[in-house]
């Protein structure tokens, strides 16, 4: 039972905690993700029984279980279709959907895009692990190409989705990513996503101990984090670096990754990071980078543009219909319509 009578000035992250206990295994990312979106829901003052978290099938997906909200566990990849119609049918709840590589991209997919596409004011949270936990540790469409899993034994022939390419085509508004070891910046990005009015989208790389152990550990790693990932923040110059004396400018049409001093570079040359801009062809290259292309792994907000929300908009239709017809009833509504008097 959710309880409505908590004060929404005093808000704590055990406010957002349920009574279930937590399976899932230790060590896995989940648990890192599930703490911090306590945290975000306590510092944005959510009211438990206003807010809805919504998931499909794996081991992310279990997240609705122990929230004290309400939840909706659904089916395969559906999670997305879901959440929409919530949304949609309760505007003034603030949902979230927990979804994994596999749940989102997969099966998944189309509903993901199009949710994306229509701008439905909506939290995705896309729990990336590149591989099916639950069953067990198949490769996922996130897995790069070579991996070698229970269903790919001698490595896999595809080419891998990156989520940032999939929202961003299908015009995604919002577009975040965090990492599952790094609680406080994974809270202030879950903020800024519910704060976004639109549909927002946080991939966060988390690690599997039990099929993909150290998956994501080329950049989490501590020893060097810093110098292999860039805390984008809006409004601020593109630095990294232990002692953030590495920075990113503009080579030609790409990005490039350069030492502060050196070849000439100044801390002028170093670009200042927009996430407010329209045109989204230097954020898919800022969320595209890679250690292969001597550049760092983007984290924080990547994009975070304004744009019409599809529930705001259906709302605004059905009041402006309303005020243009003054039917109210079925019979009215049939009346209105070719009768025949039948004898």
């Amino acid at each position: 039972m959710i309880d409505t009578n908590l004060q929404i000035d005093t808000r704590q992250a055990k406010d957002y905690k349920s009574d279930q206990y937590v399976r899932w295994c230790p060590g896995c990312g989940d648990h890192a993700l599930l703490n911090c979106l306590y945290k975000a829901m306590a510092e944005l003052k959510l009211e438990p029984h206003m807010t809805a978290v919504v998931s499909g099938i794996g081991c992310s997906s279990r997240l609705p279980y122990y929230m004290n909200t309400y939840g909706f566990h659904t089916i395969h990849g559906r999670g997305a279709a879901v959440a929409t119609g919530v949304k949609t049918a309760k505007p003034e709840l603030s949902v979230w959907l927990a979804t994994g590589d596999g749940d989102c991209l997969a099966i998944g997919g189309n509903h993901f895009i199009h949710a994306v596409r229509r701008n439905i004011d909506l939290n995705i949270l896309l729990l990336n692990n590149k591989i099916y936990g639950l069953t067990k540790g198949q490769y996922s469409p996130t897995s790069d190409r070579g991996f070698v899993s229970k269903s790919s034994p001698y490595g896999t022939i595809e080419d891998p989705f990156h989520p940032v390419e999939l929202c961003l085509g299908a015009r995604g508004t919002f577009f975040a990513r965090a990492i599952d070891v790094d609680l406080a910046n994974t809270t202030d990005t879950l903020v800024k996503a519910a704060n976004h009015k639109g549909t927002s989208v946080v991939e966060i790389l988390q690690n599997c101990v039990i099929f993909n152990d150290d998956i994501h550990s080329n950049i989490v790693n501590k020893a060097w984090r810093d110098e292999r990932t860039i805390l984008l923040k809006h409004g601020e110059k593109m630095l990294f670096g232990t002692n953030k004396d590495k920075g990113l400018v503009v080579d030609g049409w790409k990005l490039k990754a350069v030492t502060i001093g050196q070849e000439s570079y100044t801390m002028d040359d170093v670009l200042v990071h927009d996430a407010k801009e329209i045109d989204n062809t230097l954020h898919q290259k800022l969320g595209m980078m890679s250690l292969e292309q001597g550049l760092p792994i983007a984290l924080g907000v990547v994009r975070d543009v304004n744009s019409p929300v599809y529930d705001q908009g259906v709302v605004q239709q059905i009041k402006d219909v309303q005020e243009k017809d003054t039917t109210r009833t079925l019979r009215d509504y049939l009346m209105t319509k070719d009768t025949w008097e039948v004898k």
